[in-house]
Protein backbone atom coordinates (compact mmCIF):
# COMPACT_ATOMS: atom_id res chain seq x y z
CA UNK A 1 0.00 0.00 0.00
CA UNK A 2 2.69 2.52 1.05
CA UNK A 3 4.50 1.48 -2.55
CA UNK A 4 1.76 1.99 -3.99
CA UNK A 5 0.85 5.78 -2.52
CA UNK A 6 4.48 6.47 -2.60
CA UNK A 7 4.98 5.98 -6.74
CA UNK A 8 1.21 7.66 -7.12
CA UNK A 9 3.28 11.10 -5.04
CA UNK A 10 6.18 10.40 -7.11
CA UNK A 11 4.13 10.65 -10.15
CA UNK A 12 2.13 14.03 -9.19
CA UNK A 13 5.83 15.75 -8.54
CA UNK A 14 7.17 14.61 -11.73
CA UNK A 15 4.92 15.42 -13.93
CA UNK A 16 4.67 19.28 -12.54
CA UNK A 17 8.67 18.99 -13.12
CA UNK A 18 8.06 17.59 -17.11
CA UNK A 19 6.14 20.42 -17.48
CA UNK A 20 8.57 22.89 -16.59
CA UNK A 21 11.37 21.93 -18.09
CA UNK A 22 12.20 25.32 -19.73
CA UNK A 23 13.62 25.67 -23.19
CA UNK A 24 16.45 27.01 -22.73
CA UNK A 25 18.46 27.64 -19.40
CA UNK A 26 21.88 28.50 -19.43
CA UNK A 27 23.95 28.80 -15.65
CA UNK A 28 26.99 30.69 -15.18
CA UNK A 29 28.46 30.63 -18.95
CA UNK A 30 31.69 32.05 -19.68
CA UNK A 31 32.76 32.39 -23.35
CA UNK A 32 36.24 33.74 -23.89
CA UNK A 33 38.18 34.38 -27.37
CA UNK A 34 41.76 34.67 -26.16
CA UNK A 35 42.29 36.96 -23.20
CA UNK A 36 38.97 38.68 -24.08
CA UNK A 37 35.53 37.77 -22.36
CA UNK A 38 32.39 37.26 -24.77
CA UNK A 39 30.45 35.66 -22.12
CA UNK A 40 30.66 36.53 -18.18
CA UNK A 41 28.75 34.49 -15.88
CA UNK A 42 25.78 34.47 -17.79
CA UNK A 43 22.25 33.30 -16.46
CA UNK A 44 19.56 33.24 -18.51
CA UNK A 45 16.07 30.93 -18.75
CA UNK A 46 13.42 31.18 -21.10
CA UNK A 47 10.07 29.30 -20.88
CA UNK A 48 8.26 27.27 -23.74
CA UNK A 49 6.67 29.71 -26.01
CA UNK A 50 8.11 33.16 -24.10
CA UNK A 51 9.78 35.61 -26.41
CA UNK A 52 13.04 37.50 -26.19
CA UNK A 53 14.99 40.22 -27.42
CA UNK A 54 18.48 40.12 -26.25
CA UNK A 55 19.89 43.73 -27.00
CA UNK A 56 22.85 45.96 -25.40
CA UNK A 57 25.58 47.92 -27.08
CA UNK A 58 27.94 46.50 -29.93
CA UNK A 59 30.67 44.21 -28.63
CA UNK A 60 28.16 43.28 -25.59
CA UNK A 61 27.55 39.67 -26.24
CA UNK A 62 24.16 39.12 -27.88
CA UNK A 63 25.37 37.27 -30.80
CA UNK A 64 28.08 35.12 -29.03
CA UNK A 65 24.79 34.02 -26.27
CA UNK A 66 22.71 33.29 -29.53
CA UNK A 67 24.92 31.09 -31.01
CA UNK A 68 25.74 28.87 -28.09
CA UNK A 69 22.18 27.86 -27.51
CA UNK A 70 22.62 26.03 -30.56
CA UNK A 71 26.62 24.70 -30.62
CA UNK A 72 27.63 27.28 -33.14
CA UNK A 73 30.15 28.69 -30.60
CA UNK A 74 31.54 26.31 -27.74
CA UNK A 75 30.87 27.72 -24.31
CA UNK A 76 34.10 27.04 -22.20
CA UNK A 77 32.30 27.04 -18.46
CA UNK A 78 28.89 26.50 -16.92
CA UNK A 79 25.90 24.46 -18.08
CA UNK A 80 23.05 25.23 -21.13
CA UNK A 81 20.01 22.95 -21.07
CA UNK A 82 18.48 23.25 -24.51
CA UNK A 83 14.80 21.28 -23.45
CA UNK A 84 16.45 19.44 -20.83
CA UNK A 85 19.39 18.03 -23.37
CA UNK A 86 22.61 19.15 -21.88
CA UNK A 87 24.61 21.00 -24.49
CA UNK A 88 28.18 18.82 -23.93
CA UNK A 89 30.75 17.51 -25.66
CA UNK A 90 28.84 14.70 -26.83
CA UNK A 91 27.60 14.38 -30.55
CA UNK A 92 24.53 13.34 -30.09
CA UNK A 93 23.25 15.58 -27.87
CA UNK A 94 24.67 18.34 -30.25
CA UNK A 95 22.31 17.07 -32.82
CA UNK A 96 18.85 16.64 -30.98
CA UNK A 97 19.60 19.89 -29.78
CA UNK A 98 20.52 21.33 -33.23
CA UNK A 99 16.91 19.68 -34.48
CA UNK A 100 15.33 21.37 -32.40
CA UNK A 101 16.48 24.90 -32.57
CA UNK A 102 15.88 27.10 -36.04
CA UNK A 103 18.10 29.58 -36.78
CA UNK A 104 18.16 32.68 -38.92
CA UNK A 105 21.56 35.11 -39.40
CA UNK A 106 21.92 38.23 -40.35
CA UNK A 107 23.66 37.02 -44.02
CA UNK A 108 20.71 35.06 -44.75
CA UNK A 109 23.12 31.91 -45.82
CA UNK A 110 21.26 30.56 -48.91
CA UNK A 111 22.73 28.14 -50.84
CA UNK A 112 23.52 31.02 -54.37
CA UNK A 113 23.27 27.83 -56.47
CA UNK A 114 20.18 25.82 -55.39
CA UNK A 115 16.44 27.26 -55.89
CA UNK A 116 14.54 29.05 -52.96
CA UNK A 117 12.69 25.63 -52.93
CA UNK A 118 16.27 23.25 -53.26
CA UNK A 119 17.63 25.41 -50.37
CA UNK A 120 14.22 25.19 -48.49
CA UNK A 121 14.04 21.15 -48.94
CA UNK A 122 17.84 20.12 -48.36
CA UNK A 123 18.17 19.39 -44.63
CA UNK A 124 14.65 17.85 -44.01
CA UNK A 125 15.63 15.46 -46.86
CA UNK A 126 19.61 14.80 -45.66
CA UNK A 127 18.62 15.15 -41.47
CA UNK A 128 15.25 14.12 -41.67
CA UNK A 129 14.72 11.44 -43.84
CA UNK A 130 12.01 13.22 -46.38
CA UNK A 131 11.15 11.75 -49.53
CA UNK A 132 11.63 14.93 -52.38
CA UNK A 133 7.62 14.96 -52.58
CA UNK A 134 7.13 15.13 -48.79
CA UNK A 135 9.79 18.11 -48.56
CA UNK A 136 8.28 19.98 -51.22
CA UNK A 137 5.22 19.97 -49.84
CA UNK A 138 6.48 21.04 -46.11
CA UNK A 139 8.37 23.81 -48.15
CA UNK A 140 5.64 25.18 -49.79
CA UNK A 141 3.79 25.01 -46.66
CA UNK A 142 6.05 27.30 -45.53
CA UNK A 143 7.21 29.12 -48.29
CA UNK A 144 3.29 30.57 -48.39
CA UNK A 145 3.07 30.99 -44.69
CA UNK A 146 6.27 33.21 -45.15
CA UNK A 147 4.33 34.92 -48.15
CA UNK A 148 6.62 33.83 -51.16
CA UNK A 149 5.65 30.64 -52.61
CA UNK A 150 5.59 32.42 -56.31
CA UNK A 151 9.35 32.76 -55.63
CA UNK A 152 10.19 28.62 -55.18
CA UNK A 153 11.77 28.31 -58.74
CA UNK A 154 14.03 31.53 -58.41
CA UNK A 155 17.80 31.67 -56.90
CA UNK A 156 18.67 33.78 -54.37
CA UNK A 157 20.46 35.95 -56.18
CA UNK A 158 17.24 36.97 -57.99
CA UNK A 159 15.40 37.99 -54.80
CA UNK A 160 15.46 41.47 -52.77
CA UNK A 161 16.93 41.14 -48.99
CA UNK A 162 13.72 40.84 -47.66
CA UNK A 163 12.81 37.85 -49.74
CA UNK A 164 15.98 36.28 -49.25
CA UNK A 165 15.43 36.42 -45.39
CA UNK A 166 11.76 35.12 -45.44
CA UNK A 167 13.34 31.94 -47.55
CA UNK A 168 15.41 31.85 -45.14
CA UNK A 169 13.07 31.63 -41.93
CA UNK A 170 10.75 29.30 -44.52
CA UNK A 171 14.54 27.21 -44.35
CA UNK A 172 14.77 27.17 -41.19
CA UNK A 173 10.96 26.35 -40.15
CA UNK A 174 11.18 23.19 -42.24
CA UNK A 175 13.15 21.28 -39.66
CA UNK A 176 10.04 21.82 -37.22
CA UNK A 177 12.17 23.51 -34.82
CA UNK A 178 10.76 23.86 -30.75
CA UNK A 179 13.09 26.90 -30.61
CA UNK A 180 13.54 30.07 -33.25
CA UNK A 181 16.91 32.06 -32.67
CA UNK A 182 17.33 35.14 -34.88
CA UNK A 183 21.04 37.15 -35.09
CA UNK A 184 19.97 40.43 -36.04
CA UNK A 185 17.83 39.11 -38.83
CA UNK A 186 17.14 42.70 -40.35
CA UNK A 187 20.43 44.39 -39.96
CA UNK A 188 21.77 43.66 -43.24
CA UNK A 189 18.50 44.95 -45.08
CA UNK A 190 17.78 48.27 -46.03
CA UNK A 191 15.21 50.03 -44.17
CA UNK A 192 12.23 49.64 -46.69
CA UNK A 193 12.71 45.67 -46.50
CA UNK A 194 12.75 45.63 -42.76
CA UNK A 195 9.04 45.60 -42.04
CA UNK A 196 8.53 42.32 -44.39
CA UNK A 197 10.89 40.53 -42.41
CA UNK A 198 9.70 41.46 -39.35
CA UNK A 199 5.94 41.16 -40.18
CA UNK A 200 6.74 37.31 -40.43
CA UNK A 201 8.39 37.25 -37.56
CA UNK A 202 5.35 38.73 -35.48
CA UNK A 203 3.44 36.52 -37.49
CA UNK A 204 5.34 33.25 -35.83
CA UNK A 205 5.35 34.83 -32.15
CA UNK A 206 1.38 34.91 -32.40
CA UNK A 207 1.54 31.10 -33.15
CA UNK A 208 3.21 30.49 -29.97
CA UNK A 209 6.98 30.04 -31.19
CA UNK A 210 9.52 29.96 -28.60
CA UNK A 211 12.10 32.89 -30.02
CA UNK A 212 15.10 34.20 -28.99
CA UNK A 213 15.75 37.33 -31.07
CA UNK A 214 18.84 39.62 -31.28
CA UNK A 215 17.96 43.23 -32.71
CA UNK A 216 18.27 46.92 -32.58
CA UNK A 217 14.42 47.04 -33.36
CA UNK A 218 13.02 48.15 -30.46
CA UNK A 219 9.12 49.04 -31.97
CA UNK A 220 9.38 44.91 -32.58
CA UNK A 221 10.79 44.52 -29.01
CA UNK A 222 8.00 46.63 -27.51
CA UNK A 223 5.21 44.64 -29.46
CA UNK A 224 6.19 41.16 -29.59
CA UNK A 225 9.03 40.29 -26.42
CA UNK A 226 7.77 38.85 -23.18
CA UNK A 227 11.26 40.06 -21.95
CA UNK A 228 13.67 42.07 -22.83
CA UNK A 229 16.95 41.01 -22.14
CA UNK A 230 19.68 43.82 -22.01
CA UNK A 231 23.67 42.82 -22.00
CA UNK A 232 26.81 44.78 -21.59
CA UNK A 233 30.46 43.81 -21.92
CA UNK A 234 29.50 40.08 -21.91
CA UNK A 235 26.94 39.85 -19.11
CA UNK A 236 23.34 39.73 -18.60
CA UNK A 237 22.85 43.60 -16.98
CA UNK A 238 19.31 43.52 -16.84
CA UNK A 239 16.03 41.60 -17.43
CA UNK A 240 12.13 42.98 -17.76
CA UNK A 241 9.01 43.28 -19.32
CA UNK A 242 9.09 45.30 -22.43
CA UNK A 243 7.18 48.20 -20.71
CA UNK A 244 8.83 48.20 -17.41
CA UNK A 245 12.69 48.44 -19.32
CA UNK A 246 11.90 51.36 -21.86
CA UNK A 247 10.21 53.60 -19.20
CA UNK A 248 12.52 52.34 -15.91
CA UNK A 249 15.57 50.94 -17.17
CA UNK A 250 17.34 50.29 -13.84
CA UNK A 251 21.08 50.53 -14.73
CA UNK A 252 22.78 53.61 -16.24
CA UNK A 253 24.04 52.03 -19.26
CA UNK A 254 20.62 50.63 -20.57
CA UNK A 255 19.67 54.31 -19.93
CA UNK A 256 22.31 55.51 -22.27
CA UNK A 257 21.76 52.83 -24.85
CA UNK A 258 17.89 53.71 -25.00
CA UNK A 259 18.77 57.25 -25.58
CA UNK A 260 21.02 56.81 -28.36
CA UNK A 261 18.92 54.13 -30.17
CA UNK A 262 15.75 55.77 -29.92
CA UNK A 263 16.11 59.10 -29.46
Amino acid sequence: MSEISMTTAEAATVQPQLREVPAVRMEAVYKHYGDFTALNEVDLKVSKGERIVVCGPSGSGKSTLIRCINHIEKHDEGLIYVNGIELDRQRKNIDAVRRDTGMVFQSFNLFPHMTVLENCILAPMTVNGLSEAEARDLAMHFLTKVRIPDQAEKFPGQLSGGQQQRVAIARALCMRPKIMLFDEPTSALDPEMVKEVLETMKKLAEEGMTMVCVTHEMGFAREVADRIVFMNEGKVVEQAAPEEFFKHPKSERARTFLDQIIH
